[in-house]
């Protein structure tokens, strides 16, 4: 196939996605997060470009895909890229999937989603968006070109009002910038009708960490040395092993004092996952829909 294909997250043995296809409308992301890591391995990333023919290359592999499994979009580009206001990519491709009658799980840290609800709300779908402070300073600064926190929560507000369900990730937790937001973020989440989180830790690679570095570079000297003490797994660099632990094992309590079903991405603490499936692709509801 050419532009829909089964994620890979590089054979990472944390890695506890259900088998699915993963799918992205654009090359690259114009959002600019300080932490992202598909810039290590994506040319010239942060200039976000629309896949040629991504219509009819979508449609052809539509045609072959197993509707057995869902489709992720996206896992490394965001689907919903300040780019896709005027161009309507995404718009064109959920007309296909629902068209197609596939399940669909949404990943985006855009309020432009909500643009779609009448496509979502007719089809099998569920939406994650990423929430990683509620402080606006912060998120100016982490995630410069991205919508801010309370357009996001507000979008996922929306959402659940209109039936589609949805999923917060908290991705990624940051000892001394975001950590201590945690409960807070989990509460809010509660009231606004979020129903799964997703949590990780930050997973340094050199091009991310330099940026991160450069803007926040009281933190880091604080985060160098916790770094120095973890280990490397996948091409990236792990906080220590019980710090992280401590750190999911607040969010997974959050979550059980609130209410939320959660898992942890990529982490290895699987004992602490407490739902159906790690990415929230369990909250998709076909009971309306013939499967």
């Amino acid at each position: 196939m050419q532009v829909l294909s089964f994620f890979d997250p590089w054979k990472n043995k944390l890695c506890t996605c259900p088998k699915k296809y993963s799918f992205s409308p654009y090359v690259g992301c114009s959002h600019s997060c300080l932490y992202c890591y598909a810039s290590s391995y994506i040319k010239d990333f942060f200039n976000c470009r629309a896949k040629k023919d991504l219509i009819k290359r979508l449609s052809k592999d539509l045609i072959k895909a197993d509707r057995r499994f869902h489709v992720s979009i996206s896992n490394s580009s965001d689907p919903y890229v300040p780019e896709e206001k005027k161009l309507k990519l995404m718009r064109d491709c959920l007309k296909l999937f629902s068209l197609s009658n596939f399940k669909i799980l949404i990943i985006t840290k855009s309020d432009l989603v909500c643009r779609d609800i009448d496509i979502l709300s007719k089809s099998k779908a569920c939406v994650s968006i990423t929430v990683t402070t509620l402080s606006e300073e912060i998120a100016r600064k982490l995630e410069p070109k991205a919508p801010s926190p309370e357009r996001r929560l507000k979008a996922l507000e929306k959402l659940n009002e209109k039936g589609i369900p949805t999923v917060l990730r908290l991705d990624p937790i940051i000892p001394f910038l975001n950590e201590s937001e945690i409960e807070e973020i989990i509460k809010v989440s509660a009231l606004i009708g979020v129903k799964h989180i997703v949590a990780s830790t930050y997973k340094v690679r050199p091009d991310n960490w330099k940026r991160f570095s450069t803007i926040f570079p009281e933190i880091s000297e604080k985060l160098r040395p916790l770094y120095s003490k973890g280990k490397r797994i996948s091409n990236s660099f792990y906080l220590p092993e019980e710090l992280r632990f401590k750190i999911i094992k607040k969010v997974r309590d959050a979550c059980e004092n609130y209410g939320l079903t959660f898992s942890c991405c990529r982490e290895g603490f699987f004992e602490l996952n407490n739902a159906k499936s790690c990415d929230g692709s369990h909250l998709i509801n076909h009971q309306n829909f013939n499967v």
